[in-house]
C-alpha cells in the first residue's frame, strides 16, 4: 500500500500556512501542520505594493517551512498564493525570492482556482458530502463562496473583500463603533448583492464555514456560550453587542479569541454578518478542511494519473469544437520533435512534455472566435479563462507557447533566452508546419536537433521538393528565428547540403 509524504503551503494574504499529509491508498492522512501568520496584505499599499516589513515576514516563514521540507521530492509539493500575490505590482519580484527562500515552486492561483481548491478540502471533511453545501471562506484578502455536491462544485466565486483589508480600512487600531461596523457590513452587502440572487436560487442543504474567520468566529460563540454549536445569526448579534460596549478590540475579553486572531476578528466578523443576512442564513457549520487540504488531494490526483488539467483541456477541447485529427497529428509530431531535443521527454509524465502536449491540443481554439489571428484568440482564451487545476502561471506560459505557435516571434522575444519554452516553441511551430495539409498524414520524416541556442532541421532528400507549400513555410520559419537571434537550418539527409538563412 502506498504510504508516502505530500505537502502543501498556502501563502494567504493573512497566514502563511504548511500542511503535511501522509498518503495511504486513496486517502490523506494529516501528519503535520506550521502555521505563520505574516499579515501580508497589511503590507500592501493603496497603490497595490507590498512592503519592505510584509515581504520580511514572509520570507522568515518560508525559510522555516523550508527546513521541514528538506528532502522531499519536487513533485510531492506544492505551493499556491493567493489574493494578496494576485494583485501586488511587486508580486514578480517578491515571488523569485521566496521560491529561493521556501525552495519549491509558488504558484499564483486565480480566485475561482481557489475556491475550487477550497471545496475539495472541505468536501473530504463533511461527514455527509453528498448533500448540497454552500461553503464560505473568508480569507485576509478575498472570500471565496462555493456551492458544491458530491465533490463535485457547482458554482465558485471569489470576491476581492478579506479580513485584513476591512480591518484596517473599518476598524483602525481595533478601534469599533456602530457606524464603522455599519459601513463595514454594507461594503460586505454590496459585494455580496452581484452574487447571492444565483446563489440562493441554486440552494444548500447546509452552510458551512473554513479557515481561519469562520474557526475563530466558531470557538468565540460558542466557548461563551453565544451559540450551542458553530456560528448562528444569534450569536454574531450577541458578539457584536460584547464589542461594540468595549469600544476596541484591545479591551475584550471573550473565552477562545485567540492573539493571532486579535488584528483581523473586526473584519472578519462584519463580513460573516454580511454573509448571514444576503444568504438569509441562520446557522453555519464550521470544517477543519481548508485550501491547504484541498491542494493536497489535488496532488494526490496526480499521484495517481488523474490529473485534473488533463480534464481541463479535453473540456476545452470539446467546447471550442476543435479539430481532433489535426489537434492529435500536431501533438503526437510537436512531442516527437521535443524527445529527440531532450530524451528524457520520452517520459509520458516529463511536466515540459505535458505542457507541449496541453498547448498542441488548445493552440487552434481560438479558430472559434475568428480564423484570422486565431492564435491570438487562443492565447487570451488560455490567459483569462477559468481552467481548473491550472495556476496563473500556468496559463501565462500556455498562452505564451500557443500565441507563438505561428506568426512572428517577436511577440514572445522577452523570453527567458535560457527557458525551456523556447524548444517547446520550436518542436510546435515544426509540427504546425508539417501538418499544415490538414491530411492526416503520420509523424513526417523529419528531425530536429539543437545547435547550442540554434536549432537543425534534417529533412530527408527529396521528400521536401515533393511539398514546395512546406519548404516555403520552413524558409520563412528561418527568418522568423533570426529575428530573436536564433538561426534555423535545413539539411537534406542524404547530401548534407544546407540551406540557412
Amino acid at each position: 500500500m502506498m504510504q508516502e509524504l505530500i505537502a502543501a503551503i498556502d501563502l494567504g494574504s493573512n497566514s502563511f500556512r504548511l500542511q503535511v499529509g501522509r498518503i495511504v491508498g486513496d486517502q490523506i492522512y494529516p501528519l503535520d501542520g506550521l502555521k505563520e501568520a505574516v499579515r501580508l496584505a497589511a503590507g500592501l499599499s493603496p497603490g497595490k505594493l507590498l512592503d519592505a516589513d510584509a515581504q520580511h515576514r514572509g520570507m522568515v516563514a518560508l525559510q522555516r517551512f523550508n527546513e521541514r521540507l528538506r528532502g522531499f521530492r519536487p513533485d510531492a509539493v506544492r505551493a499556491v498564493a493567493t489574493n494578496t500575490l494576485r494583485v501586488a505590482k511587486n508580486s514578480p519580484q517578491f515571488l523569485v525570492r521566496a521560491e529561493a527562500a521556501l525552495g519549491f515552486p509558488i504558484e499564483v492561483i486565480a480566485g475561482r482556482e481557489e475556491a475550487r481548491l477550497i471545496y475539495v478540502g472541505v468536501a473530504h471533511t463533511l461527514p455527509d458530502p453528498h448533500r448540497q453545501q454552500l461553503v464560505v471562506d473568508i480569507g485576509g484578502g478575498s472570500t471565496e463562496f462555493i456551492i458544491g455536491k458530491s465533490f463535485q462544485p457547482i458554482l465558485l466565486e471569489s470576491l476581492y473583500m478579506g479580513c485584513v483589508g476591512f480591518s484596517l480600512q473599518y476598524f483602525p487600531g481595533g478601534r469599533i463603533d456602530k457606524r464603522s461596523l455599519r459601513e463595514a457590513e454594507m461594503a460586505a452587502g454590496r459585494e455580496l448583492q452581484a452574487i447571492a440572487h444565483i446563489y440562493r436560487e441554486a440552494g444548500w442543504e447546509e452552510a458551512v464555514g473554513s479557515s481561519g474567520s469562520a474557526k475563530a468566529l466558531a470557538e468565540i460563540l460558542e466557548q461563551n456560550g453565544f451559540s450551542e454549536g458553530g456560528i448562528t445569526l444569534d450569536g454574531l448579534e450577541r458578539l457584536k453587542g460584547v464589542l461594540l460596549r468595549a469600544g476596541s478590540i484591545d479591551r475584550v475579553s471573550l473565552a477562545g479569541l485567540k492573539g493571532d486572531r486579535l488584528p483581523v476578528l473586526l473584519g472578519g466578523l462584519a463580513i460573516m454578518s454580511a454573509v448571514f443576512r444576503e444568504f438569509g442564513l441562520e446557522r453555519m457549520v464550521f470544517s477543519e478542511g481548508a485550501l491547504r487540504l484541498g491542494v493536497l488531494y489535488d496532488l494526490l490526483g496526480r499521484y495517481h494519473h488523474e490529473d485534473l488539467r488533463d480534464a481541463t483541456v479535453a473540456a476545452f477541447v470539446s467546447r471550442y469544437g476543435v479539430d481532433r485529427r489535426q489537434m492529435e497529428a500536431v501533438a503526437d509530431t510537436a512531442c516527437h520533435f521535443f524527445e529527440q531535443l531532450v530524451p528524457e521527454a520520452a517520459d509520458p509524465e516529463h511536466l515540459d512534455r505535458r505542457f507541449l502536449r496541453w498547448a498542441a491540443m488548445l493552440h487552434e481554439i481560438g479558430i472559434s472566435v475568428a480564423h484570422s489571428s486565431y492564435h491570438k484568440h487562443s492565447a487570451y482564451i488560455l490567459a483569462n479563462a477559468d481552467m481548473p487545476g491550472f495556476s496563473r502561471m500556468d496559463q501565462g506560459r500556455l498562452a505564451r507557447l500557443v500565441l507563438a505557435h505561428r506568426g512572428k516571434l517577436e511577440r514572445v522575444a522577452a523570453i527567458d533566452p535560457d527557458s525551456m519554452d523556447w524548444l517547446l516553441i520550436a518542436c510546435l511551430r515544426l509540427a504546425v508546419v508539417l501538418h499544415r495539409a490538414r491530411d492526416g498524414r503520420p509523424i513526417p520524416p523529419v528531425e530536429l536537433a539543437r545547435d547550442g541556442r540554434d536549432f537543425v532541421v534534417s529533412a530527408r532528400d527529396g521528400w521536401l521538393e515533393k511539398l514546395p507549400l512546406t519548404a516555403a513555410a520552413i524558409e520563412d520559419e528561418q527568418n522568423q528565428w533570426l529575428s530573436v537571434g536564433r538561426r534555423l537550418t535545413l539539411r537534406t539527409a542524404a547530401a548534407g547540403r544546407a540551406a540557412a538563412a
